[in-house]
């Protein structure tokens, strides 16, 4: 590229049309989120949302965006539990509060009271010779990237990279960056972005679901909606974790797997990895392998979190991922969208936010650019990705057999939150001035690994939702390679 624009994207595919807005109970976006994701319109009645509009201020719906993709996962949530009970769908209620709260989890995390850091340094937005940039470089490697692509030493601080930077344009950084598999998008204008909130496809429509029948009863007594799933977890960072953090509340059995050669941050592992568990296997060796094949081989759900092919070396492709476990449902996560010469880049929220225009929207008076009041790209997709593995499982069981693949997107939650949200509710609601106090949706736990943690509670709320997940995270890749 020689430019700071995101190059043009094709049509959303006739599986996941463009959002459209709607009316009724449930407001448009989470009408447009439940369409999107195949859900009935007419379970849309059973949602409701009360709680502080005062939440998330920001230029962007992004109020809007955070509750109707809670919403949508706590329907998804609502209908499987009543297809295993046999009972109705159970209403959805939402609260704003909670939502709001859980969508910076990150920032309420205290370990033994201490705030975790969730930015380094040298990540954040940087004044370049034609405009800004915004860097990632909370991990050490993405740190040392960044300076070897500015031929700078190890020990450079924010002040001497501010300095080189106001030097060079922007796009020439970005470009070095890329190449030298650093992190640093150039902060461009708002935009309009032709990329899908999900895309679906089903695949040999003639297989069996694959969930043993034993693992998910629909008998009493009652458990929760996902209870017998079994879900391989190969996410990192935010939004596939959180995710799998959602499932894992939901009752499914969520094992996450990494490489013992990529670093991961326990703060980060700390905040996401409520409920699960998790292992390190290098794939590339061959018992670790075999491993994660006796895995695969009972799995139902694999959540991927990485650039386009990345996983294929290792037959992780979906369409293999499926070859060798029939009826499997795949959900894949990236930052940038699925075609275009930007698929496959490394990106975050903060980085997508710069790419496709909402720093630009969020801009203060002095022109620097802004930045959302939570990651809620990485939140808003994480709840998507829950939601559409909960839909699949129930068009499994319902007639609609064959594997799932899903595909999501940071880009593709931004251009929703951009495009198809409108900036206002809707206007036979009447707004709710109840203040707003975050401590109400927090609470506190001992965890064996970490000590005592405080932490924001789920946002999940359907008539008989989990409040709470069943155990606290352990330390990351401690656990044995095994399911339940």
């Amino acid at each position: 590229m020689t430019d700071r624009s995101l190059p043009a994207y094709p049509p959303a595919s006739a599986s996941a049309p463009a959002p459209t807005s709607a009316s009724g109970p449930a407001d448009g976006p989470t009408a447009d989120a439940w369409h999107a994701l195949g859900g009935s319109a007419a379970l849309l009645e059973r949602v409701s949302f009360h709680g502080p509009d005062a939440v998330l201020p920001s230029r962007l719906p992004v109020r809007r965006l955070a509750r109707a993709t809670v919403a949508a996962c706590s329907l998804a949530a609502a209908e499987l539990a009543a297809l295993r009970s046999g009972g109705p769908v159970p209403e959805v209620r939402i609260d704003q509060g909670a939502v709001a709260t859980a969508f910076v989890s990150e920032r309420h995390l205290r370990i033994d009271g201490r705030a975790p850091v969730n930015f380094a340094p040298l990540s954040g937005f940087w004044q370049t010779a034609d405009g800004w940039l915004r860097t990632h470089a909370n991990y050490a490697h993405h740190r040392d990237r960044l300076l070897t692509a500015l031929d700078l030493p190890a020990d450079t601080g924010p002040e001497r990279l501010a300095a080189v930077l106001r030097e060079r344009p922007a796009a020439v950084v970005q470009e070095r960056a890329y190449a030298a598999g650093a992190l640093a998008v150039a902060v461009a204008p708002a935009r309009d972005l032709a990329l899908p909130l999900v895309e679906i496809r089903t695949v040999d429509e003639a297989a069996p679901r694959p969930l043993d029948p034993t693992r998910l009863s629909t008998e009493p007594p009652a458990e929760p909606p996902a209870a017998g799933l079994r879900v391989l977890d190969l996410t990192r960072v935010i939004a596939g974790p959180v995710a799998t953090r959602t499932l894992a509340l939901l009752g499914a059995d969520v094992l996450r797997i990494d490489s013992p050669r990529l670093p991961e941050a326990e703060d980060a592992h700390a905040d996401t990895g409520f409920g699960k568990r998790s292992t390190r296997l290098d794939l590339a060796e061959p018992t670790d392998r075999a491993v994660f094949e006796d895995l695969l081989a009972t799995a139902d759900v694999v959540v991927t979190a990485y650039r386009p092919g990345a996983l294929d070396a290792y037959g992780l492709a979906p369409d293999a991922l499926i070859a060798r476990r029939p009826g499997l449902i795949v959900a894949q996560l990236n930052a940038w969208g699925w075609t275009g010469p930007w698929a496959g880049r490394r990106g975050f929220d903060s980085l997508v936010q710069a790419g496709c225009g909402i720093a630009a929207i969020e801009s203060g008076a002095d022109g620097r650019p802004g930045v959302l009041p939570a990651q809620a790209l990485d939140h808003g997709t994480g709840y998507l990705i829950a939601a559409g593995v909960l839909r699949a499982l129930t068009e499994q069981r319902t007639g609609r057999p064959g594997a799932r693949h899903l595909r999501y997107s940071l880009a593709g939650t931004a251009a929703w939150l951009m495009q198809g949200i409108a900036p206002t509710a809707d206007p036979h609601v009447l707004p709710n001035d109840e203040p707003y106090d975050p401590a109400r949706w927090i609470t506190e736990t001992a965890a064996p690994d970490y000590g005592r943690l405080r932490y924001a509670r789920p946002p999940v709320g359907y008539a008989g939702a989990p409040a709470d997940w069943s155990r606290p995270p352990g330390h990351w890749g401690t656990d044995a390679p095994a399911w339940r």
